[in-house]
């Protein structure tokens, strides 16, 4: 008998497309699933659309009378998860009819903790505009050298949300989500909690139509990607990276105490680069622990760009965005 799974789908302003990724929801080969919508106040048309939902018993809808924001919603629908399993879903995506079913056996089969997968980017028509989210984003390597380790999410996310299956276990340590930095959205964190007590497997098969259309609250070109100057960028993910550690330190009770006295000297050492901007001798010792699992060309780059910045123009060749923008 299948398992009862919740997906969460937080919706605002999402009248162009929410129709259709619910249908493809409850178009799955998995039929045993819940639907939980919150609608953060939306102004155009959802609310119309979702009240035609109402009467499916599939469906749970909320209403909410103040606008939360996305990451207070998803903390909303989190806390209505009622399964042992729940699902992300974001309001204008296309989901392959096979997505719950490929990601539930891969849970069970290999006893996972949580499981993601790849995306396949398309336009706003749902025609291809990369096959695969991971290569384009240059996550790939990084996932299957790091599957099995922490070092997966500690520096930058490599999970999308909208392709997450999780177990409901570990929402205690999850919630509430850390406010403390804009970078550290709700996918990073959960699957970093996770990264440290559970364990996670990928999915190379990309089971969504991941739909970019300038309109979405969160999407695949940052505004990391625009920045051209080094100078720039350098400033941009120092304050990236001590917003993450800030956020480890100020929530170190739930992270383990073998990660505590790292995270305290990360963000010192990233306090410490602001004041730096032609060359630095101190904290290489951090930088080789918190870079050694990446690919020798990323560790080269970035150290070059966070210690040696009067280099950087030389090494960048016009450097292009690895999950967090870091090239």
């Amino acid at each position: 008998m299948e398992e009862q799974i919740d997906i969460l789908i937080a919706t605002y302003n999402g009248e162009k497309f929410i129709k259709e990724q619910i249908d493809s929801i409850l178009n799955q080969t998995y039929k045993n699933i819940r639907i939980i919508i919150s609608d953060d106040c939306s102004t155009d048309k959802t609310r119309e659309i979702l009240k035609k939902y109402e009467q499916n018993e599939k469906i749970n809808i909320f209403y909410q009378e103040k606008n939360l924001g996305y990451l207070k919603n998803f903390e909303f629908l989190l806390k209505q998860v009622e399964s042992n399993l729940y699902m992300l879903s974001d309001q204008d995506d296309v989901w392959k009819k096979e997505k719950v079913e490929k990601s539930v056996e891969k849970l069970q089969k290999e006893n996972l903790d949580l499981v993601f997968g790849d995306l396949e980017v398309v336009d706003e028509n749902l025609n291809t505009i990369y096959n695969s989210f991971a290569k384009y984003k240059k996550l790939d390597k990084k996932i299957e050298k790091c599957i099995g380790s922490y070092k997966l999410q500690y520096l930058y996310n490599c999970m999308t949300g909208c392709t997450i299956l999780s177990k409901k276990k570990y929402l205690n340590q999850i919630l509430p989500f850390p406010t403390i930095s804009k970078y550290m959205v709700h996918d990073y964190w959960i699957g970093f909690i996770v990264s440290l007590y559970g364990k996670i497997g990928y999915l190379k098969e990309p089971y969504i139509k991941y739909r970019q259309h300038g309109e979405n609250q969160i999407g695949v070109e940052r505004a990391v990607n625009k920045i051209k100057n080094t100078e720039d960028l350098r400033n941009f993910l120092i304050e990236i990276k001590l917003g993450i550690f800030e956020t480890y330190v100020q929530n170190e009770d739930r992270i383990p105490e073998k990660l505590r006295r790292q995270n305290r000297q990360s963000l010192e050492y990233y306090k410490m680069l602001k004041s730096k901007k032609k060359i630095n001798f101190r904290g290489w010792g951090i930088f080789y622990k918190l870079y050694n699992q990446e690919t020798i060309s990323f560790f080269i780059k970035n150290f070059v760009l966070f210690n040696m910045p009067f280099l950087a123009k030389i090494v960048a060749n016009g450097g292009t965005a690895n999950g967090d923008g870091t090239f």
